[in-house]
């Protein structure tokens, strides 16, 4: 290797301020080793052990030689060919990104699902660039009183440690922009963040000049009440192009993911018809131009402001567009003539989008029956989909990566590849037994060395052979978190088996006005102290990234019981196959996709057997749920996880791990769901 023209901190230096690293599990070990203690208690930061190095460590041979090949590899990735250079650039708004523990930009599914979007997008090749928040005090850190109830805390990020900068001009100094808040004008500076090859930047209203109360208006991310929120949606969709029309910025699509950023549409409106555009034209051209991402299945849940407060929050940019109060707000309204209906975000996403799209199969079929009546003249919706997937070099441990790639091949792209999963047939049963077991062992030593820390005292007593099932994620109420415990004495009774014994653990947090949510995780609490389920039935309190990671790693089941059909994606689930865990889940959101009955080629589990997109009464659905629930578990899981064979393994599960990994993580990565926007969204006449 040719020697390298940087130090070793140099070159630990330009790694550290790209998180391409955060999905590289051998250049993170470069940073931990720097300095463990520092790099674990800052949730695993390169950049604050990289400022604290264990004295003589940069000297070391071997270590500079790990460096050097680190970084050339960077450095190859960065300047590399990509499969879609030459698509549309694109630019991706989004309220929320989900890119690594030590960057807590996000709360939940969709901050996580576009996070990896822009990973994956990166990977392909993409000229793509994320328009997001600077959220200072990100979502929250959760801890818990003496009773099981869920508080917040809003430790700020560290700037001096993130990878982060300002954007500037030549001269220096920070590139702003304004937007108008009702008749308040806002100055906007932005932090690039670079994730490989794509650039995000965050927009931030910390600047010198505005009102206090509007400085902080980009640290918290979904807080306050609806005035905030509509606040917050003017500096994403109209200061966001406002900022990419001040660099420079590349774009031929503007992609709008969830209606929180659709306000991008009406500024596109604005700057067409200053070009000159008539209004139809400008709405023609903007519609040409922009795609829409739809996420969420239920009307209420949709952003959506009163009159009053959209016309007091849009005076300003009213005036700049030259329109009158209702002539605005018809964007926004399923029926445009009624004066009394709320400004709908979802509304204005589809109404100036050329194409738009649910995130799951099932996902599309309720956004087209949601939103009929806004296309009167069509006999369906045209809202089509295209399913989530998951970012596998993010979310495959490092022990199953490089299993992969001593029974697959190299862990490219050929990854998104049905062909290079099929060769988990070849792989001996004994060997994905150890695998299973490998990964368990490791979720467990986890625990056990997090657990101590939590602030509701729990005891673990967690058995490396038992059948180990997790759920994780946003304590949402629809998503049924304590759903197992609804008949307790039957959950009781699976619990109770001494010759076939289970384990649960628990991890989320509920949005701090969730009063449901709360209820739900403190429930859980309350039960880990219950006799029998003590020491088996563990929460794991600060839900992050990192927690994610050895969840769906280590479990040897996933459980997802949503309340079907409001669970649009999902994507924990679709973490697990390439470790060899297996889905039991509501057939909802992505899983009826994925989950296959045919004979031999059992992938997982469903709970009952009912896709419709129709909407049961609640108790009667939770009812009939809890049920099949504890049916699939006592007669179909535990029953197959302990079979075993004179060799002690268990063969119809391993069976099932094998059909999951040569089925599922091909075709739920991101790198297939990013290919499938390029050439189903993005695409223009020109490629």
């Amino acid at each position: 290797m040719t020697a390298p023209s940087l130090t070793v901190r140099e070159q630990l230096t330009e790694l550290a301020g790209n998180i391409w690293w955060s999905w590289q599990p051998d250049v993170l070990a470069l940073f931990e080793e720097l300095n463990p203690a520092v790099f674990a208690a800052s949730n695993n930061n390169p950049l604050q052990a990289l400022a604290q190095p264990s004295p003589g460590i940069l000297h070391g041979e071997s270590y500079g030689e790990r460096v050097n090949e680190a970084y050339a590899r960077f450095r190859a990735y960065i300047d590399g060919p990509g499969r879609y250079q030459d698509a549309p650039a694109v630019a991706y708004f989004c309220m929320e990104y989900g890119l690594h523990e030590s960057l807590p930009l996000y709360s939940g599914g969709l901050g996580v699902l576009a996070g990896d979007h822009t990973k994956a997008a990166s990977d392909l090749g993409l000229r793509f660039t994320g328009i997001g928040l600077m959220l200072r005090e990100g979502y929250f850190r959760q801890f818990f009183d003496a009773s099981g109830r869920q508080q917040e805390a809003y430790p700020p990020i560290d700037l001096n440690f993130a990878p982060l900068k300002v954007v500037t001009g030549d001269d220096g100094e920070a590139i702003t922009v304004s937007v108008t808040i009702g008749r308040t004008e806002v100055k906007l500076q932005a932090w690039e963040l670079n994730v490989g090859r794509s650039t995000l930047y965050l927009l931030d209203t910390n600047v010198e000049g505005n009102p206090d109360s509007l400085r902080t208006l980009t640290s918290k991310l979904y807080q306050g009440g609806n005035e905030q929120r509509i606040q917050q949606e003017i500096i994403l969709g109209i200061g966001g192009l406002r900022f990419l029309r001040a660099i420079g910025a590349e774009t031929d699509v503007f992609h709008m993911n969830e209606g929180h950023c659709a306000f991008l549409g009406l500024e596109l409106i604005r700057e067409r018809m200053i070009a000159g555009d008539s209004k139809a034209e400008a709405e023609a051209w903007v519609r040409e131009n922009s795609v829409f991402t739809t996420h969420t299945p239920v009307k209420a849940g949709h952003d959506r402001f009163s009159p009053a407060l959209f016309n007091a929050a849009m005076t300003g940019f009213r005036d700049e567009l030259g329109f009158g109060e209702q002539e605005l707000l018809a964007y926004g309204r399923v029926d445009a003539n009624e004066p009394g209906e709320f400004f709908t975000m979802t509304v204005l996403g589809l109404r100036l989008s050329r194409q738009a799209n649910g995130v799951s199969e099932l996902n599309g079929e309720v956004a087209r029956r949601q939103w009929t009546e806004l296309y009167p003249s069509k006999t369906v919706a045209p809202i089509g989909h295209i399913t989530n997937g998951v970012h596998l070099p993010t979310w495959t441990a490092a022990p199953a990566k490089a299993f992969a790639e001593t029974k697959f091949g190299a862990y490219g792209l050929d990854r998104m590849d049905a062909g290079y999963w099929a060769g988990v047939d070849n792989v001996p049963d004994e060997a994905l037994w150890e695998l299973r077991t490998r990964m368990r062992r490791r979720l467990i030593d986890y625990i056990n060395r997090i657990l101590p820390t939590s602030s509701f005292p729990m005891e673990a007593k967690l058995d490396p052979e038992a059948l180990t099932i997790g759920f994780a994620r946003r304590f949402a109420t629809y998503k049924r978190a304590p759903l197992f415990f609804a008949d307790l004495e039957r959950a009781l009774q699976l619990f109770a088996q001494e010759e076939r014994p289970i384990q649960l653990i628990y991890a989320g947090k509920a949005h701090p006005h969730d009063e449901g949510g709360k209820d739900f995780i403190q429930q859980i609490l309350q039960l880990t102290e219950h006799p029998i389920l003590s020491g088996k039935l563990i929460f794991l309190e600060n839900y992050s990234m990192e927690t994610g990671r050895f969840l769906t790693s280590g479990c040897d089941v996933w459980l997802n019981n949503p309340r079907r059909p409001m669970e649009a994606s999902g994507t924990s689930g679709q973490k697990v196959a390439m470790h060899g865990g297996l889905n039991v889940s509501i057939l909802d959101g992505w899983w009826p996709e994925g989950y296959t009955a045919a004979a031999g080629k059992e992938n997982g589990w469903p709970i009952g057997h009912d896709a419709s997109a129709d909407i049961k009464d609640a108790a009667l659905q939770d009812a009939e749920d809890v049920k099949f629930l504890h049916d699939v578990f006592a007669n179909e899981v535990i029953p197959t996880f302990y079979d075993r064979d004179e060799r002690g393994l268990p063969i119809r599960w391993i069976n099932r791990m094998r059909n999951a990994m040569r089925s599922l993580p091909w075709d739920f990565s991101a790198a297939r769901m990013v290919s499938d926007y390029v050439e189903q969204l993005y695409a223009l006449e020109t490629v």
